[in-house]
């Protein structure tokens, strides 16, 4: 018998008409409002192209509970809890600005000690809040550790919060006035317990998540931020600061005896790839908790031993005079700012808040437009928004 062996070769392909139209479809897909990479009820709808990013529309609103409007109902001391719910990870630097804006209309100064304490409770919210932002963008990006990390340590804070005032995350602790607790010598010192755990701590961040080479590839060279774009959109905090502006309202215009500390300004400086990217804006958060623990431990070897009262004894009926004012200060994520005016009475005639999440947020469409749909959850999680205060 004789065997035939039939050969072929699989390495020939016919003859394809290269010039042939290829049609694309763009689609409209939602994310959101419910998603975990949003950070809050947030809606973004894409319109891509394949994988490509076309155009990213913000839509806001879901959270929206007329804060303002409540604020020109109810006297001014009944209206601290409300700056609490607008950024609640950040509630004691909300208290603070508007307790600083009805001081500032009403004109009369708090205590010295009552000012440090401010400071105090202020940075180390800070610190708690930029934690929150460091789990939750490596969360974004599939790293799982970094933010069991970062819950450890804001746990402390909150305990040292709990302490203080008995709230762990809504604290209406600073109050026209001052402060409504003072801090005691034990207080004082386990604050600074913790300051000396927490200062190595950072540098792990840096190991596990900030130099990460995969970390370093999803965040560098996306979503730049220029100068004159943020400029444009009036970006404020750590985002401005990112796309290497030196801007911050404790060193241009301190308030609450911020002049009297030392503390340097992190600012982006493409260290990782083009200035004003994802990675800037990351590591300048970074390097804020070190500026942060570092006007601790001044503000804390200050107070120890500073006389006088943590506040000013006001009757909560008390009257504001006729006027108008305008206050911003150094929140986690840009500049808060209240504008009050009062016609002489208990009640603000009207109220107005300025977020710095609702104006961040705004720059959402410049960020992602050809970007990748997988890159869309970094760009997000760079700006670091808080729908409680975009709302409000």
């Amino acid at each position: 018998m004789t065997m035939t062996t039939i050969t072929r070769n699989f390495l020939t392909t016919p003859e394809v008409d290269v010039e042939a139209d290829v049609q694309t479809e763009e689609m409209l897909v939602n994310m959101g409002p419910q998603h975990p990479s949003t950070h809050g009820v947030l809606r973004l709808v894409l319109r891509t192209d394949g994988e490509m990013v076309l155009e990213a529309v913000p839509h806001i609103g879901y959270l929206h509970r007329c804060a303002e409007k409540i604020g020109e109902n109810l006297a001014y001391f009944q209206y601290v809890p409300y700056t609490d719910r607008m950024d609640y990870l950040a509630g004691m630097n909300n208290n603070v600005g508007w307790a600083l804006a009805v001081e500032k209309l009403a004109k009369f100064e708090v205590p010295r000690r009552a000012a440090y304490i401010r400071v105090v409770i202020c940075e180390l919210n800070r610190i708690a809040s930029h934690l929150v932002s460091m789990g939750a963008y490596g969360l974004d990006l599939g790293a799982f550790t970094p933010f069991l990390y970062a819950f450890r340590e804001r746990e402390f804070i909150l305990d040292l919060f709990e302490a203080a005032c008995g709230a762990r995350l809504t604290y209406s602790y600073a109050t026209i006035g001052g402060v409504t607790h003072d801090l005691s010598r034990e207080w004082i010192d386990k604050c600074g317990e913790f300051l000396d755990y927490f200062a190595p701590k950072i540098d792990e961040y840096d190991n596990l998540l900030s130099f990460n080479h995969i970390f370093v590839k999803r965040t560098a060279d996306l979503g730049i931020l220029t100068k004159q774009a943020a400029l444009d959109y009036c970006i404020t905090g750590p985002m401005l600061r990112g796309s290497g502006i030196n801007w911050d309202l404790r060193k241009v215009k301190p308030y609450s005896c911020y002049e009297e500390f030392e503390f340097d300004v992190p600012v982006g400086d493409g260290r990782m790839g083009a200035v004003g990217d994802c990675w800037d804006r990351y590591y300048v958060r970074i390097q804020e908790m070190r500026q942060s623990a570092k006007i601790l431990r001044q503000a804390l070897g200050r107070l120890k031993d500073m006389p006088g009262s943590h506040r000013v004894a006001t009757p909560r009926n008390f009257k504001v005079p006729a006027g108008e004012v305008y206050m911003e200060t150094e929140g986690a994520r840009g500049q808060l700012g209240f504008y009050i005016e009062s016609q002489g009475g208990v009640i603000p005639y009207r109220v107005k808040a300025r977020g710095p999440s609702f104006c961040n947020l705004a720059v959402t469409n410049d960020l992602c437009r050809e970007c990748l749909l997988a890159d869309v959850p970094a760009i997000v999680g760079s700006i670091d928004v808080v729908m409680g205060e975009v709302d409000r």
